[in-house]
C-alpha cells in the first residue's frame, strides 16, 4: 500500500485505529475453544466486526508462531480475510545480517504478502536495507517503546562527541536517512506522549504506529494531540481492548462497540484538528 492510499483511507474513513489480532488461544471465548480453527474463527468475527471502523490490521506473530504448523496457518488464513483496502503490519520485530533479513522479507512481504513489518535497527543499515528495498511496503522501525526496559538502552544519554541526546534519538536520526517518509515508520509508545510530540517535531512528516492505547493505559487524547499531522501521520494500536472486550458469545459485538467509540473520537479530533 502507497503512502497515497493509507492516507486516503484514513481521510474518508476519519479513522486512524489499528486493531491488533494479538489472539491467545487461552483468552478465546470458551464456545470456540475446541473448534480446531479457533483462532481462525475468533479473528473472522473480529475483523467482520471492526473493519468499518479501522484502516488497519496488526498481527503480531509470537501469537501465531508459537502454535506450530495450526499457528501458522492460522495467520495465513487471517491475513487473506482482512480487506485490501486496510493496512496490514507484520508485528515481527526482526532484524538480522543482511541475507537473514531478506529471507524475512520475503517471508513478510511475499509468501505472507503484509503492507509492513515492524523490525528492531540495533543491527545497523545492512540489517534494514532488505525491507526498505521492497515497492510500496513499509518498515515499521522500534523507536520509542513504553516497556519498563526501554530505560536500559533507549534513554540512555549520549555524550556530545556521539552527538548528545539519547540513544534512541540519535537511533531514529540514523534509520530517517536509510528511508522516506514513504515506506519508513517508526514505532513510539502511548505511555510517554511528551516523548512522542519531541519526536514528532523532529520527524514531521512520517508516520508513527502508536501500540499501549487502551488495556496498557495510554490515552488516545494525550497520544492524538501531540502526533497528529497534516495526514494524521498517526496508526494508533489497540490490541485487548477490542479483542477480549467480551469473553462471551457476544465477543465480536462488543469488539464491535468498542472499536466504533475509538473510530467516534478519532473522528471528533481530527475534525477538531482540522478547525484549528
Amino acid at each position: 500500500m502507497t503512502r497515497a492510499e493509507l492516507i486516503n483511507e484514513i481521510s474518508s474513513k476519519q479513522s486512524y485505529l489499528c486493531v491488533g489480532l494479538d489472539t491467545d488461544p487461552d483468552k478465546i471465548p470458551v464456545h470456540l475453544r475446541d473448534h480446531k480453527d479457533a483462532v481462525f474463527l475468533f479473528n473472522q468475527e473480529i475483523v467482520e466486526a471492526t473493519r468499518d471502523h479501522c484502516v488497519a490490521y496488526k498481527i503480531n506473530t509470537a501469537f501465531y508462531e508459537s502454535q506450530g504448523k495450526a499457528g501458522w496457518e492460522a495467520m495465513e488464513k487471517t491475513l487473506a480475510i482482512i480487506p485490501k483496502t486496510h493496512f496490514t503490519i507484520a508485528d515481527a520485530k526482526r532484524g538480522d545480517i543482511g541475507n537473514t533479513s531478506a529471507q524475512y522479507a520475503k517471508t513478510f512481504f511475499e509468501v505472507l504478502p503484509f503492507d509492513a513489518i515492524t523490525v528492531a535497527p540495533y543491527m545497523g543499515e545492512d540489517s534494514l536495507r532488505p525491507f526498505l528495498e521492497y515497492q510500496n511496503k513499509w518498515t515499521i522501525v522500534l523507536g520509542l517503546t513504553s516497556n519498563q526496559g526501554s530505560n536500559d538502552f533507549q534513554q540512555l544519554e549520549l555524550s556530545e562527541p556521539s552527538g548528545g541526546g539519547k540513544l534512541y534519538q540519535q537511533v531514529m536520526k540514523k534509520v530517517a536517512s536509510w528511508g522516506n517518509p514513504d515506506n519508513l515508520m517508526f514505532v513510539v509508545g502511548a505511555t510517554s506522549p511528551e516523548g512522542l510530540r519531541e519526536i514528532r517535531d523532529v520527524f514531521p512528516e512520517h508516520f508513527f504506529l502508536v501500540p499501549g492505547v487502551g488495556a496498557q493505559g495510554g490515552s488516545l487524547e494525550a497520544v492524538s494531540a501531540a502526533g497528529l499531522n497534516r495526514d494524521a501521520g498517526l496508526l494508533v494500536n489497540v490490541s485487548r481492548a477490542i479483542q477480549y472486550a467480551s469473553s462471551d458469545k457476544d465477543f465480536s459485538i462488543r469488539a464491535g462497540e468498542v472499536a466504533a467509540e475509538y473510530h467516534t473520537t478519532m473522528r471528533q479530533l481530527l475534525a477538531s484538528q482540522t478547525r484549528h
